[in-house]
């Protein structure tokens, strides 16, 4: 009997060893149903079924030749581009003095930044433009956020536990938690709340600026609070932000490998007219040879942004790549929001990437009618080279205001 036990035990372990999670997307008019097979999930999105499923490699080629099946590939797992440091009390991307970006022996160049208070004397933003921050959520009471934060009045001022806009997602008035499947997108891990501040803390006398004193910033959850988060919930979250109308979006995160349901989520937010703003990683490897995503993907709204230092030099740990890095930010030291009113320096192309998309909402609030594509162009097209960053991106360190003036 115990020799019986212990060969089905070997069994069960040589059957499930090698099982993993796997996305399917199932065709349009078809069903999947199949009792052998472990189904964790199942979800609609806007343009169709899917399910998230475990299986084993002997099962996998059978049900690529499924033909309800439009494809399938992993449920890859990706991580917040954060690094975190120590507190810092300047804001050197905004205004790069040399010594708020370096130390008294190893200082910073002056002017080596977005030249945002310049940019300022044009627009400050606007209150119509809406980024999303899909990342580990936002602390959207954050003293330095809460007037920024986008607010869905219809469930504001609706029936608690009806779905008052009609969007699927019941009480999302905030935004929503792709990670745990709620309508409430705190942030547990404070890199999300990080990236806000960067694009949107208000201009009030109080802690810090953002690159934008106005903007209506709708948090979405799906990275949980170890920075972690399923490619299941990224498409989620890309789904909702087109569903909420977002003109931009910020995505401080990445991993996995090339995914056919994130191209498919991306290109419908470009369809929708929305730019794709991604950070571009933090292995100090060349994009353009291992690539990075979803910061690589080959789709005109994706603005892929690298890191740089205090001297415009690319930071130690950024990723680069001549034809899918776009542009460069800083990314070092950068002083920002966290939960519970605090603030906190961290250094990725995790705080890059949210400079980028605050630039860009600079110019949309400038001149709304501006196409991604033209706010694409007007990004990448005013720059400055800085230490050879022409060298590991297509253009180089973007200028708030003189892509403001075009």
């Amino acid at each position: 009997m115990i020799k019986f036990m212990s060969i089905m035990l070997a069994l069960f372990i040589s059957l499930n060893i090698n099982a993993a999670e796997y996305l399917i997307k199932i065709k349009e008019g078809a069903s999947f149903t199949d009792k052998s097979i472990k189904i964790n999930s199942s979800f609609s999105l806007s343009y169709g079924e899917f399910a998230v499923i475990d299986i084993n490699e002997s099962e996998l080629k059978s049900l690529k030749q499924r033909e309800e099946i439009e494809y399938i590939e992993p449920n890859y797992t990706y991580t917040a581009f954060g690094i975190e440091d120590s507190d810092y009390d300047k804001q050197w991307g905004l205004k790069n003095t040399g010594r708020n970006s370096g130390n008294i022996f190893f200082p910073g160049k002056k002017g080596v930044d977005i030249n945002a208070e310049k940019a300022w004397t044009i627009t400050t933003g606007s209150n119509e433009v809406k980024i999303a921050v899909i990342d580990t959520g936002v602390d959207y009471n954050h003293i330095d956020l809460k007037n920024n934060i986008l607010i869905n009045d219809l469930e504001m001022n609706g029936i608690e536990g009806v779905d008052d806009d009609g969007n699927g997602y019941v009480d999302d008035i905030y935004g929503y938690d792709f990670a745990n499947q709620d309508n409430d997108p705190m942030d547990g891990h404070g890199h999300g709340t990080h990236c806000a501040g960067v694009i949107g803390a208000s201009h009030n006398n109080l802690g810090i600026r953002g690159v934008m004193a106005n903007v209506k910033i709708l948090p979405i959850q799906f990275l949980t609070k170890s920075g972690r988060g399923t490619l299941e919930g990224a498409v989620k979250a890309i789904d909702y932000a087109i569903q909420r109308e977002v003109d931009i979006m910020s995505n401080s995160w990445g991993g996995g490998g090339e995914s056919v349901a994130l191209n498919e989520a991306v290109a419908r937010a470009e369809k929708a007219g929305i730019l794709f703003v991604a950070a571009a990683g933090n292995s100090n490897s060349d994009n353009d040879k291992v690539p990075t995503v979803p910061a690589t993907i080959r789709i005109d709204n994706v603005v892929s942004v690298g890191a740089m230092d205090g001297k415009g030099k690319k930071a130690s740990f950024s990723n680069y790549g001549k034809e899918t890095v776009h542009v460069f930010a800083p990314g070092v030291k950068i002083y920002s929001t966290v939960p519970n009113n605090n603030y906190k320096k961290m250094s990725g192309t995790s705080m890059a990437c949210p400079f980028i998309a605050g630039v860009a909402g600079l110019l949309l609030a400038n001149e709304p009618n501006l196409t991604y594509q033209e706010l694409k162009s007007r990004l990448m097209s005013h720059v400055h080279s800085g230490e050879n960053l022409n060298t590991y991106s297509t253009s180089g360190y973007t200028d708030a205001f003189k892509a403001l003036k075009n």
